[in-house]
């Protein structure tokens, strides 16, 4: 049986959600929106393997109007043109915060993606990428299930 550390040890999860929630603020505060920011979210969880919050962001990112073709073909937004240049700016950076240490490569996407965002749009968005990074081990260490959904969303309860 898993240990859920959320659960174990709930003043550290409480102050994991506030600290989630100055996030958010954040990104309410900022140019950032909230597409773009989950956006960083799945992307960050795809290359975790953190199957918990792809299912859990996946839907919020579809929620706040994120189209299913971006999902679809989220792993490979490199090679789409259907990504505009914010949306790629945000997926770099989404990128070099989960996959460290920094690259030469990944700081040059940094540097575009500063360019382009600003400074403020920027760290917020990095704040967004490191925030995600926590939860995602938080889950996977957890071993957090993912419960089986209708094409609605709603969790479809076992028989008896």
């Amino acid at each position: 049986m898993p240990l859920y550390i959320d659960k174990t040890v709930p003043e550290a999860w409480q102050s994991a959600q506030q600290f989630s929630s100055a996030i958010d603020q954040a990104v309410a505060t900022s140019e950032l929106d909230q597409r773009e920011a989950e956006l960083i979210k799945v992307r960050a969880s795809q290359l975790n393997g953190c199957a918990f919050c792809l299912d859990l962001h996946s839907r919020e990112a579809r929620e706040a109007g994120l189209e299913q073709q971006k999902l679809d073909i989220l792993p490979a937004w490199r090679e789409s043109s259907v990504f505009s240049e914010r949306e790629k700016a945000v997926l770099a950076i989404a990128e070099a915060a989960t996959l460290l240490p920094l690259s030469e490569e990944s700081r040059a996407d940094l540097g575009a993606s500063r360019a382009l965002l600003g400074d403020h749009t920027f760290a917020t968005a990095e704040w967004v990428a490191a925030s995600i990074n926590m939860f995602n081990r938080i889950s996977i260490l957890s071993e957090h299930p993912v419960r089986p959904r209708d094409v609605e969303g709603k969790v479809i309860r076992a028989a008896r």
